[in-house]
């Protein structure tokens, strides 16, 4: 494969990634009135698209005077042209309807472009300068005698592409229309994105360890604190008065055992009974 004999450049973020049917593949070559670009139909082979920049494109003379130099080539090198003032003049049957394409805005003018057959040789390239120095005045020779500021274009420093129309919208990154298959590729990574996200919230909510429940907390409104919390119950510590007495097996008399401190224990203890006499 022999390398082409211009040189290409990587498209920019500001360069549409179609216009009017033809999808732009590299940079050619730019100048403050517009850019040049490699390009391709679908099925088509390669071209010359030449579109103007945001400047010229806000510019009426600047659009004509593209008009004017795109009527004044041969009919078979004007394969398409599009845009703001190009549906007029002896080549205006190559103008590209926009179809069913959505309206721009009225502050937004539509970018002038053209499409011209392209070998790839550097006549080509030559001829995409000829044409946007003819826009932008390049060739005019400066006239009279340098007395003050020279005449500049006003929109001269406008040098981005000029806005062209995109539907339907192409898919990102890709130099075609997106079709039936790119769009279920993409549901179908978006649902497996969505299950394994909820597989990863639920292992996660799994691997949390049980936590015990708090402590109750004394509901009582009287203030002090309940009875098993410091004070011992009342069985615990102090001795009952049953505990105190001592118990008839114990071992201690009892008053009716003959103890001398209750009275008529003795007699009772050592006089016989009415029955012990006889």
């Amino acid at each position: 494969m022999t390398e082409p004999s211009n040189p290409l450049y990587p498209l920019l973020g500001v360069d549409p990634p179609r216009v009017g049917g033809h999808w732009l593949d590299a940079r050619l070559g730019a100048s403050p009135s517009g850019v040049a670009y490699t390009a391709h139909a679908e099925g088509g082979p390669e071209v010359l698209l030449i579109m103007l920049s945001e400047g010229a494109s806000a510019d009426a003379a600047a659009c004509d005077r593209l008009a004017g130099t795109v009527n004044k080539l041969h009919i078979d090198t004007v394969l398409a042209r599009g845009g703001r003032g190009q549906h007029e003049g002896r080549l205006g049957g190559k103008f590209a309807p926009t179809g069913d394409q959505p309206p721009l805005p009225d502050a937004v003018p539509e970018a002038p472009w053209v499409v011209l057959a392209y070998d790839g040789s550097a006549d080509a390239l030559a001829e995409a300068g000829r044409i946007l120095a003819e826009v932008d005045l390049a060739w005019l020779p400066q006239q009279g005698a340098p007395a003050g500021p020279d005449y500049r274009l006003p929109w001269i420093d406008k040098i981005a592409p000029g806005t062209a129309r995109q539907w339907p919208l192409p898919w990102p990154g890709r130099g075609e229309r997106a079709g039936w298959p790119s769009i279920l590729a993409s549901w179908l990574i978006m649902m497996l994105l969505m299950a394994l996200a909820i597989l990863i919230a639920i292992l996660i909510f799994q691997a949390t360890p049980p936590t015990s429940p708090p402590p109750p907390v004394p509901t009582s409104g009287t203030g002090s604190p309940p009875p098993d919390s410091g004070s011992p119950p009342p069985d615990s510590g102090s001795p009952s008065p049953d505990s105190a007495s001592p118990s008839p097996e114990s071992g201690s008399p009892s008053p009716a055992t003959g103890s001398p401190e209750s009275p008529g224990g003795s007699a009772s203890a050592n006089s016989p009974t009415p029955n012990s006499r006889l």
